[in-house]
């Protein structure tokens, strides 16, 4: 706790101090002594109560009271096999605080996400950390008390979650969804339940989920995490964009959940801003935020696309020269005019001999024209004119 409170202390003396202040006023109790001698502390009824007023209107939620219950015959606390896994939960909280991933009031444990079953799926731990690239982040605890199957059931209901529509759409999407169980996939996530619930994640598809593992060994979690990447590639997988264009080697990711794994050792040795998140589908392991981002999806695919219209459009003009043309007289090209003008529609009723270009045209319609103007008179020369002769073109005096 003490590294989630107070992150910058090389050691716990002054939250331990404040718990036992606390522990004074009845706020808080100790709950039991785990193996290596650390106390898991909780709040007792009072302290509960108290915590809902400082926490509650500000809109944080506080987690359901731990009661004190023990076995009539043994006098045993009942339910400490909880404390192993609220120690995970909040290790890894510390760690990912102590690596500047999340503020300590934007961590929330057991948040549930209901189902159209009514079902529940409750996350272990969230996290909203904008500042650090990780608008949310679903957390799932495992100290392998869960079989591997059991966790991709997990996977698939909170892309099942993912999938819901929000309360109130229009009646058009809402029997479209009805009548056809993939038509979600054509309906935008702004218009889903989990964006009311979470921010927009920053990047394409549902809301990012992490397995820790813990208190486990190496062999362990591979096996694990090998039948969650087999058995849950429906769910966590990117699909091929469904595209007329060559050359997209881009993925959707629009539908998927993107799926990490971890250990909360790895988290401690190396902190978790450190290359130690692995993305269901990649090999070798990352950062939280390069694990979480998708080179090969939307950016990639709008790169490719664009270029694969270019080679389209140059194409489709090599072809076009390679079918203009030619002028039978004088061998050249035609144009885009003269080409036009013998293949538009009439047009080959005004435009000659089609086997000739613009300009022979224009020569062919110029001899023509001057074929239909009539022959020009010459003037007649001195020799050719008759002479005068008396008694014409004279006036007569009268006498």
């Amino acid at each position: 706790m003490w590294k989630l409170t107070r992150p910058d202390n090389k050691h716990d003396k002054l939250v331990r101090d404040n718990l036992l202040d606390l522990e004074d006023h009845h706020l808080v109790r100790i709950e039991t002594v785990r193996d290596d001698q650390r106390q898991v502390w909780v709040l007792t009824k009072r302290g509960h109560g108290e915590a809902k007023k400082l926490l509650e209107p500000k809109g944080i939620r506080v987690s359901v009271l731990r009661e004190e219950k023990y076995d009539p015959v043994t006098g045993k606390l009942l339910g400490t096999s909880y404390d192993d896994h609220a120690a995970a939960v909040t290790s890894t909280a510390a760690e990912l605080h102590r690596a500047g991933i999340g503020h300590r009031l934007g961590f929330q444990t057991e948040i549930g996400h209901r189902l159209g079953n009514s079902f529940v799926q409750r996350a272990d731990l969230v996290v909203r950390a904008p500042a650090a690239g990780v608008p949310v982040l679903l957390l799932e605890i495992d100290r392998r008390t869960e079989d591997a199957h059991e966790l991709v059931q997990k996977l698939r209901r909170y892309w099942e979650w993912g999938r819901l529509l929000l309360q109130g759409a229009d009646k058009h999407t809402v029997d479209l969804v009805r009548s056809r169980p993939d038509a979600i996939e054509h309906v935008d996530h702004e218009e889903r339940l989990w964006r009311r619930v979470y921010p927009p994640t920053g990047r394409e598809g549902l809301p990012p989920v992490a397995f820790v593992f813990a208190d486990t060994t190496e062999t362990k979690v591979a096996n694990t995490v090998a039948v969650l990447e087999e058995a849950g590639r429906r769910y966590w997988a990117p699909r091929r964009y469904d595209t007329y264009r060559r050359g997209i080697t881009a993925r959707d990711y629009g539908q998927a959940v993107p799926v990490l794994v971890t250990t909360l050792e790895q988290l401690q040795d190396h902190g978790a801003d450190a290359p130690v998140w692995r993305r269901l589908g990649r090999t070798g392991e990352q950062t939280l935020t390069a694990a979480l981002d998708n080179p090969d999806g939307d950016a990639l695919y709008r790169d490719q696309a664009a270029r694969a219209d270019e080679r389209a459009a140059q194409r489709r003009a090599e072809e076009r020269e390679a079918q203009r043309p030619v002028c039978r007289r004088c061998g050249q090209k035609f144009t885009d005019e003269r080409w036009e003008e013998i293949t538009a529609r009439g047009g080959a009723w005004t435009a000659g001999d089609l086997t000739v270009c613009g300009t022979c045209h224009a020569d062919d319609v110029a001899r023509e024209q001057a074929a239909r103007l009539p022959a020009a008179v010459p003037p007649p020369s001195e020799g050719d004119r008759e002479p005068a002769r008396p008694g014409r073109g004279f006036l007569r005096r009268r006498g």
